[in-house]
């Protein structure tokens, strides 16, 4: 299987999950330990559905002014509290408010249930 960059841009691994496992349909996944490593990974970690994933995306670019690649990082992790969204929070190389902050985790919140468990996750 060989496959041709089109395009490059950020995408969640709830996204990439969505996309590999329809690239992959009728492919011999055992046969390929790398991509079967990468499914397996991505249906591990992957706590809401691509179309969510990218609802968050959008809507933390738009109301809490992150970039797309940080708005990505954080809904791969989906952090429960301040202390790990400022964890995460750290390594954006700028100072990023308490308020701005609180409006990251109510968006998780509202479209994913407020961060990870296994509960919401409706594809595993």
């Amino acid at each position: 299987m060989s496959f041709r960059v089109l395009s490059k841009k950020p995408i969640t691994i709830h996204e990439a999950k969505e996309m590999l496992a329809k690239s992959t349909e009728g492919v011999d996944v055992e046969s390929d330990q790398l991509l079967m490593r990468t499914l397996d990974y991505l249906n591990k970690f992957s706590k809401v559905d691509g179309r969510t994933a990218r609802r968050i995306v959008d809507r933390l670019v738009s109301e809490a002014g992150l970039s797309e690649e940080e708005a990505v990082e954080v809904t791969n992790i989906l952090p429960r509290t301040i202390e790990e969204l400022r964890a995460l929070a750290n390594g954006w190389r700028r100072m990023v408010r308490t308020e701005t902050l609180e409006k990251i985790l109510s968006v998780i919140s509202e479209e994913a249930g407020g961060g990870s468990g296994g509960a919401r996750n409706a594809h595993n």
